[in-house]
């Protein structure tokens, strides 16, 4: 997973890679509603932090930046001490970051003070997989075909004892490692808006392949050894296998607790006003309704989970 991701011909990293949006949508390519709600939640984050002169975000998987362009149209309150930091691992990523962001391909060593913001990165770094066959074995590939170890001794607690005869699950250790590093070096909050599942055993007990998913052209893409390189992969993280959070919401919920509505109800009416001769900026506030249409919607992006953990 790692090389078929990241590795020299890998999906994030090939110079052909043309970006995200034409494999797949992310919350803040929907347009610059997501955006204008996390810049209302950093307003709050710096005013809980005191209102420092300097306040960082680190967006964590920032792709080509349009999470970045959307906070700064935005205009957020706390803009004049914002140090935005967009951490992007694929070299042809970080060539399209806007400016005013520092772009860096890995987080900073030591603290982390300010935001850590994570919008759909746990689900891709690469997880290893169980399968049940008598017992519970690891998956490994050999020239592209699938092989299985012996059996685990120990098991892995967060495996369930009794699944059926070829059941999966993920083994996220890259993502928990990945949050108790953020955490151990944290003064303030992290933020993972992703494909979560309550478990490692309601993962095992569903059919894989509703997990365990890749992506290719906006559809649903082949087998995960099929075309290395190719098509995302990507697995809902089971939330036990993480350090407890402080909060878990939907990002349904997330979005309205920090003013999607407000700012909809500011579209709609900027809309009204400008209706019988609309400039650009009328039009951005009409589009408001469908964003959030979109971003909310429980059988889509609304039900992704959000969580946060504060140090």
């Amino acid at each position: 997973m790692e090389d078929a991701l990241y590795g020299a011909n890998g999906f994030y990293t090939s110079q052909g890679f043309a970006g995200r949006r034409g494999d797949f949508i992310t919350s803040p390519e929907v347009g610059p509603l997501f955006g204008a709600v996390v810049a209302r939640f950093l307003d709050e984050e710096w005013r809980r932090a005191g209102q420092p002169a300097k306040f960082n975000l680190f967006e964590v998987g920032a792709g080509p930046g349009t999470l970045a362009r959307t906070v700064f149209a935005a205009q957020p309150a706390c803009m004049p001490a914002l140090r935005y930091v967009a951490v992007e691992r694929s070299d042809t990523q970080r060539l399209r970051h806007p400016d005013g962001v520092e772009s860096l391909a890995s987080l900073p060593e030591g603290e982390l003070r300010g935001v850590v913001f994570a919008n759909e990165l746990l689900d891709n770094l690469p997880f290893r997989l169980a399968v049940f066959d008598g017992g519970w074995r690891e998956s490994y590939v050999v020239d592209r075909q699938e092989v299985l170890s012996t059996a685990f001794d120990p098991c892995p607690a967060q495996l369930p004892e009794r699944p059926t005869h070829g059941a999966r699950a993920p083994l996220v250790g890259s993502a928990t490692a990945w949050v108790d590093d953020v955490l151990g070096r944290l003064h303030g909050v992290l933020v993972a808006i992703d494909y979560f599942a309550p478990t490692t055993a309601s993962l095992a007990a569903r059919p894989w392949r509703e997990w365990l998913r890749t992506y290719r052209g906006h559809e649903r893409g082949g087998h995960y050894l099929a075309d290395p390189g190719t098509q995302d992969i990507t697995c809902e993280v089971p939330i036990d296998q993480l350090p407890e959070p402080h909060a878990v919401r939907s990002q349904a919920q997330w979005l309205g607790l920090n003013g999607i509505d407000e700012l909809v109800d500011e579209g709609r009416a900027y809309w009204v006003e400008h209706a019988s001769r609309p400039d650009t900026t009328a039009l951005r506030m009409r589009s408001r309704v469908a964003e959030r249409e979109a971003l909310v919607d429980g059988a889509g992006l609304g039900s992704f989970l959000v969580l946060e953990w504060r140090r």
